[in-house]
């Protein structure tokens, strides 16, 4: 089984993929696999060079300055399109690569950690999606808290993604990530029996 795990920001999704994976649950994160695929030598590397120019590298190495790249994609719709069509196809790749690995070593279940499960129509990748949620509010004060936003810009990083209250739609199961932590793991520990899935203690 494939498990898609996903929240919003400062949801505390973070906090839940180390639960899962101290219950001996694989994690497949589509951050990490993301700065992977653009590392050099690696295929998505040598378009996105080819595509936007040597000017985009770090001057001291070989590496994409991912600041340079933001500002060239982040103002153009086109750009920014044309990077996701060389990056996401990557990602996708790499991810399903490293599940197959997985399986093969003999797990039975594989959690695919990807924060725009719903937002980039990945849910076909998935067997069962697990949202993370907490409410709005507390998405601005743990913001505020954690990055020291003020509040508007707190607000401003919760309205350039999908709302979190949309996203409960696409769940299979919801952890409401709003009290203490071991309400948490009670939640987490309530869905995985109910699909099935053995875990470490």
């Amino acid at each position: 089984m494939i498990v898609g795990l996903t929240g919003g920001i400062a949801s505390g999704k973070s906090t839940v993929a180390k639960m899962l994976n101290d219950y001996g649950l694989p994690i497949v994160d589509a951050d990490v696999i993301a700065r992977k695929v653009v590392e050099p030598r690696e295929i998505a590397y040598k378009k996105i060079v080819q595509a936007f120019g040597e000017e985009i590298l770090q001057e001291n190495n070989k590496y994409i300055d991912r600041k340079k790249l933001g500002v060239i994609v982040f103002q153009d719709e086109e750009k920014r399109l044309l990077l996701n069509s060389i990056v996401h196809p990557a990602i996708r790749e790499e991810m399903k690569r490293e599940t197959e690995n997985y399986f093969k070593k003999g797990h039975e279940t594989v959690v695919m950690d990807i924060p725009l499960l719903v937002e980039s129509n990945l849910m076909h990748m998935v067997d069962k999606v697990l949202l993370v949620y907490v409410s709005p509010s507390i998405q601005e004060k743990r913001l505020m808290k954690r990055d020291n936003f003020t509040l508007e810009e707190a607000r401003q990083r919760i309205e350039a993604q999908m709302p979190i209250d949309k996203k409960k739609e696409f769940a299979t199961e919801i952890i409401y990530n709003e009290g203490y932590l071991e309400e948490t793991k009670e939640q987490l520990e309530h869905v995985l029996s109910k699909w099935g899935i053995k875990i470490n203690h």
